[in-house]
């Protein structure tokens, strides 16, 4: 008799592995296959990261408006790439504020929300904290003479999950000395400095391959993931803790939710995307 695959059989190492493989092939296919594709996947991802993170909240007693914030995460994402695109002109860009501000009066009607405020500051939250670094990414992979660049989103995430690897067996390897013990016990410094490496490394790789932007560009890239993506990580830890739970969410087997596994590019994509514009 035949038996049927199933991940959960697996050790986390071996979930995470298998689910970090099909999950690089996605996004790395979609990348590099078209601009159209990149906007499809990373709008599925924001979607389910966003959606995520109204879950959590209401784990925590708060009530944003989950669908209608997710909605505009998307539509954020959406007028953004169109208009980096150069299919939506410029002004366009205006429409998302008065859109915006409909949370305002949806919670108005909302007769048994007995705090709406905090309802509509999570609402913000959400679409500031999850939908506005991946609409970003459009202005990154747009800013060199708007035209769709996958080598540097590309380049990117591959530093970003170099850093990640490289902290994560350096951390388990060597971990001794923690690095934030109230808010993540388990990271050490020994796994920064491990990650840091490994994504240093790989930048000089991608610099040599990819030249859609200049090489020193890369090793401040790689410099921003290795701080900014800490912090991300640290902060969304923070944000699981004080909710106590321990994972976003259990759709990736062995990397939790889309929000555990996006974390370091969340806090990295304004810092990545304001250094590119400004050079």
């Amino acid at each position: 008799m035949r038996s049927r695959f199933n991940i959960n059989n697996y050790s986390n190492l071996g979930q995470r592995a298998i689910t970090a493989a099909v999950g690089a092939v996605v996004v790395i296919s979609a990348i590099i296959f078209s601009d159209w594709t990149y906007f499809l996947v990373f709008a599925c991802i924001l979607g389910f990261a966003q959606m995520e993170f109204y879950k959590l909240c209401g784990l925590d007693g708060m009530l944003p408006l989950k669908s209608f914030g997710t909605i505009l995460g998307l539509l954020t994402f959406t007028v953004t790439f169109l208009i980096e695109k150069e299919q939506f002109p410029n002004e366009y860009l205006f429409l998302i504020f008065p859109i915006l501000s409909l949370v305002f009066f949806i919670k108005l009607y909302k007769k048994t929300d007995k705090k709406p405020f905090t309802g509509v500051a999570f609402t913000y939250l959400g679409i500031f904290y999850v939908a506005v670094p991946f609409s970003l990414l459009n202005l990154a992979v747009f800013s060199v003479d708007k035209v769709y660049h996958y080598e540097i989103l590309l380049g990117c995430l591959l530093i970003l999950w170099a850093s990640d690897t490289g902290a994560y067996f350096a951390g388990t390897k060597f971990g001794k000395t923690k690095l934030f013990e109230r808010v993540s016990p388990k990271k050490s410094w020994e796994g920064f400095l491990g990650g840091a490496f490994s994504a240093i490394a790989v930048s000089f790789l991608i610099a040599r391959y990819f030249h859609s932007i200049q090489d020193w560009k890369w090793l401040v890239i790689a410099g921003i993931i290795i701080i900014a993506g800490t912090y991300g990580d640290l902060i969304e830890s923070l944000f699981k803790r004080s909710i106590e739970i321990k994972d976003s969410g259990s759709v990736l087997p062995g990397h939790g939710g889309f929000m555990d596994r996006f974390d370091g590019l969340l806090l990295s994509a304004p810092f990545i995307t304001a250094f590119l514009k400004i050079f």
